[in-house]
């Protein structure tokens, strides 16, 4: 076939923020700190050539642990701008809020185009280091026509995974990210993407997230006296509480938990990283379900308590009334 006769190569932005697939260490050895651009990281894939016409864009330089609301906002901006002229987008970042962060960019992303999060669990200078295969894996996802309209998908390990379903669930392992209530939505097979299933589009909450709001996440624990509420009483805007099973929470809670949720948005998850907060099952009195539930607390159903952190977070900050907050809320159960 005459070469000039191909179609071009689909257009793919790659951001990177940063992170342990950023990672090196300096000549004193004392640990890696991260110091790889985007043209390094891909630089490390020469398969790349063959898949998409890359433009990259070092857009932080800095460990997860250290990125916040309005890093990934501003990603947002940027991606929702840039959407009806790329093909696909990839991220590269930590894998410590790695999570978060694709939760979050999808509620704020608008566009079609296919946007791929990726991250590795072993830093370049590693022996078997996982960086550049799962860059290669995210791009090759974010050129994929099948994976438009998906949103923010998670590329790890040859598998991918939706953003509202995707959970970080071992400190080192290179398959740490796994989809509990769900697994994955499709695989990279003999370096292709398939994607297995299609889910709708979550609601989006509209940009600027920029009105001040303080939202917590407190976890009960056996025998806890629940000393965090008191705080929480004078101080925050909203709270997410991460429940025992169903959605239980110590007796000497549920007044606190009244209280506050008379004032602010207090969402009900459970810890326990899969399944829902019940409604209408256990009813042994102060800190069940049904008696939290009664006293105003909102139902945070599947949405694990991380998640609905940052969804109530976000929607407090974009000036969601109360009325839209529980919609928000019931569209997980």
């Amino acid at each position: 076939m005459d070469p000039t006769s191909q179609a071009p190569l689909p257009c793919v932005l790659v951001l990177s923020l940063g992170g342990t697939i950023a990672m090196a260490a300096d000549a004193t050895g004392r640990g890696v700190t991260p110091r790889l651009t985007a043209e390094d990281l891909v630089a490390a894939v020469p398969e790349l050539a063959a898949e998409a016409t890359l433009e990259l864009v070092d857009f932080r330089k800095i460990p997860g642990a250290w990125l916040d609301v309005e890093d990934i906002a501003a990603v947002a901006e940027l991606l929702n701008k840039r959407s009806p002229d790329t093909a696909g987008f990839v991220i590269t970042q930590g894998t410590d809020t790695l999570e978060e962060t694709a939760y979050l960019l999808d509620l704020l992303y608008t566009g079609d185009a296919p946007v791929v999060i990726t991250g590795a669990m072993r830093n370049a200078q590693m022996a078997g280091a996982d960086g550049p295969a799962n860059v290669l894996a995210a791009v090759r996802t974010a050129a994929c026509p099948e994976a438009r309209g998906m949103g923010v998908l998670v590329a790890f390990a040859d598998e991918l995974h939706a953003a509202r379903h995707v959970q970080k669930t071992h400190s080192t392992s290179t398959s740490a990210f796994t989809s509990p209530d769900a697994g994955p939505v499709g695989h990279l097979i003999e370096g292709r993407p398939r994607i297995h299933f299609m889910l709708p589009r979550q609601a989006h909450v509209g940009l600027p997230v920029a009105r001040p709001a303080s939202v917590e996440l407190i976890e009960a624990t056996l025998g806890s006296e629940g000393l965090l509420l008191d705080e929480a009483v004078a101080r925050l805007d909203g709270l997410v509480v991460a429940a025992f099973g169903a959605g239980h929470v110590p007796r000497t809670w549920a007044q606190r938990l009244g209280d506050l949720a008379a004032r602010v948005p207090v969402v009900l998850t459970s810890r326990t990283g899969a399944g829902s907060v019940l409604t209408h099952t256990y009813d042994f009195g102060p800190g069940s379900e049904i008696d939290l539930l009664g006293r105003g607390l909102i139902n945070g159903g599947r949405l694990e308590p991380r998640k609905a952190r940052l969804l109530l977070l976000a929607l407090l900050r974009s000036g969601a009334d109360h009325a839209s907050i529980q919609a928000a809320f019931a569209a997980h159960r």
